[in-house]
This record gives C-alpha cells, structure tokens and sequence, in this order.
C-alpha cells in the first residue's frame, strides 16, 4: 500500500487498485492437536464447528517492531489490558532489518532479538499467546518502505537467510510450549503471478516448515493464505500447519479514504448493502467469502484471522454493524481472530475517529462500543 499513517502498511497498491476494477478473487499444530496426514484432510461433520485444531484465539496486533524505523519498544499496559479485558492472543508483526547487522541478513543482531524476546515474556507474564510473524521476511514484504534485494519466492539467497532466521527463533524458544508461542511464517503473501506462483509459495512453506521442525517439532506453525491472506491455501493441507484469512472486505468498507489506498472513487460506506467487485456486499456475500476457509478446517486444518478492522474514516455505526457479522460468521466457524489494530486509527484506543465519544482510559481514548462488541465475540 501507500504510506499508512498509522503503521497498519505501505503496499498492495496495485491490488486494491484492481479490486476496485473488479479484478479481485473472491505451521504445526498446538500439542495434542498434530495429527497424521490422513487423519487431517479428513471431512468433519457439518453439524459441527469447522475450525477444531486452534483455540479460538482472540487479541491484537501489536506494531511496536513493525517497520524498519521502529523502536521495539513494546508498552507493557498494553499486554495488561488486554488480558484484564478477557483477550488471549497478541500478534507480533515483525521486520526482519531490526535484528541484523547492517544491511547482511545472515548476521543477526542480538539486541534487536533480545526486544522480541520481550514481548514473548509480556505474553506470558499475561497470559496472551503470542503469535510471532514475519510481516517483513528476507526477500519479501508487502510493505513497499524497502526495497529488498532478493526475491523470496525465487531466490535461494532469499530462503537461505530466510530459514536462517525462523531456525534462529525455532532454537531460542524451543523451551517454550505451543500453547504459548506461535510462528507466522510472512504476511500475506501476494496474488500468484510470475514473481510468486502457488508452487512457489508452496516450495517456500514446506521447506521453512521442515527446517522449523528439525529443530522445535511441536512448534505451531501457521502460514498465511495467498492473495494477500485472502485465498486458502488446500495444497498445504497435508503439512499440518494452520493457516491465516484475513478481515478486511470489502475494502470500500475497510479502507475508506485511507491514503496509501491511491486515487479512488470513494463510495459512502454502507453496511449492508456495500457496492464492490461487481456485486453487492452484505451478510450472505461474506459468508460466500469466508466458505473456502470454512471448507479448508472441515478438512482437519487450523485457521485464524489474524488480522481485520477498519480504518477512522469509515463511519463508527457501520464499522460496527459490518465487524459484528464478521465476528458472528468468524465465530460460528470456531475462528478466532486479531484485530489491526491495539492502538492507532484501526484500533481501541487513540483511533482519533471523528464520530465516536470516546472514554478515558488511563489517559488514552477508548473506543468502548467497539471494545464491547469484541469482548461479545
């Protein structure tokens, strides 16, 4: 996307350009949940929950090593009040630059992982499983702050650091248990084009997933699905990792006004009844968007939202009416989900919407009705 204010990202320009032509289409398990690969791409009942491999992890993203120009300076309220408010997920989108020396991805810093070890105690001190990702891995990002030198997909350079790094963090919290600490191997992996097939992405997933378990087996592993974690990703189904979708359609309701979006004509956001992608968007059309995922966990495959929300231009009554029957379909499905953001302009608190009377909250402003409605799910 563009420049986002708010660090939610800089990137896929070119994607929600398309979407709004019309273009767009619509790793291991927690310990005790591994199982053998026939078992998992096994059909569940349909009278039961979809998603039965996960907890129904619920939380945030947190952004304090998002960029290459963050600090790490993860706030510890922030971990408190989201396990006093009844949440037990935090993910960590992370930027691979902040722990290594220089521009050499095959030396890393210790420092720099010495904040991330940080924030995986915080989550244990409170409770929150914390859920590690690359939102910028050697060779790829979908945030376009930085241009890298190397192509993931295609670059044997690219996974070699790569997997230097997941191996690295494997090794470090190797003593910690699944039920505590999660990898999120790279953020949304883009639309399947000649710079990243599926059977490059699929190439990537499987050999990072074997290199982890060589050394930390049990560790969970999710990867995210493709077009920017909006497709799931069947091919991986026999690997035993979970897998990721995101909240974020439609973007007309998501995304509205937001900067790094592009030129575009911006419709009023609506819920229901939202106009985009040549239909029109209400309950029923997200429940056909998130069916492919529902049908991914029937096949014994963990899925999680991990990330979702709206940016602090979409009216508050429409955020709130579109993101209920998010939660409530996420929900009948067992999914848990993350919302982007803890704080900033997706966020709980400090979003600085213009239409919402906010509470103060230890000298933030907090965005209690939308905090109520994620409490409710």
């Amino acid at each position: 996307m563009g420049k986002r204010s708010d660090g939610r990202g800089m990137t896929r320009r070119e994607f929600l350009k398309r979407a709004a032509a019309g273009a767009f289409v619509a790793a291991g398990s927690p310990p005790g949940a591994l199982v053998g690969a026939e078992e998992r791409v096994s059909t569940m009942p349909s009278n039961e929950p979809a998603q039965s491999k996960l907890p129904r992890w619920r939380g945030f993203n947190l952004l304090e090593m998002f960029t290459v120009r963050s600090e790490g300076d993860w706030r510890e309220d922030d971990f408190r009040w989201m396990a006093d408010w009844g949440f037990d997920f935090v993910r960590l989108p992370l930027c691979y630059t902040l722990w290594i020396e220089g521009d050499d991805a095959l030396k890393l810093h210790e420092p720099g992982l010495e904040k991330v070890d940080r924030a995986v105690e915080l989550g244990r001190k409170y409770g929150l499983h914390v859920c590690i990702n690359f939102h910028r891995g050697p060779g790829y990002s979908v945030n376009r702050e930085r241009q890298e030198p190397y192509n993931l997909w295609k670059d044997e350079a690219a996974l070699e650091a790569f997997i230097l790094h997941w191996t690295t963090f494997a090794a470090r919290y190797k003593g910690i248990g699944g039920s505590e600490v999660s990898f999120n191997l790279i953020n949304e992996p883009a639309s399947p084009v000649a710079e990243m097939t599926r059977d490059n992405h699929e190439r990537v997933v499987r050999t990072t997933v074997a290199a982890i378990r060589k050394i930390d087996a049990d560790r969970p592993i999710i990867a995210d699905g493709v077009q920017w974690a909006t497709e799931p990703c069947p091919e991986l189904a026999d690997l035993g990792v979970a897998q990721s979708c995101r909240a974020y359609a439609p973007m007309g309701v998501t995304h509205y006004k937001a900067s790094w979006v592009g030129e575009r004509e911006w419709t009023e956001p609506k819920w229901p009844g939202m106009p985009e992608w040549r239909k029109t968007w209400d309950r029923e059309a997200l429940e056909e968007f998130y069916r492919p995922w529902a049908d991914l966990a029937r096949q014994g495959v963990g899925v999680h939202c991990g990330e979702g929300g709206a940016y602090n231009k979409t009216p508050h009554p429409v955020l709130l009416a579109w993101l209920h029957d998010v939660l409530d379909i996420l929900k009948s499905h067992n999914i848990g989900y993350a919302l982007w953001n803890f704080r900033g302009s997706f966020g709980i608190l400090d979003s600085e919407r213009s239409d919402v009377e906010y509470e103060d909250f230890h000298g933030h402003k907090l965005d209690r009705k939308l905090l109520d409605l994620l409490r409710e799910f």
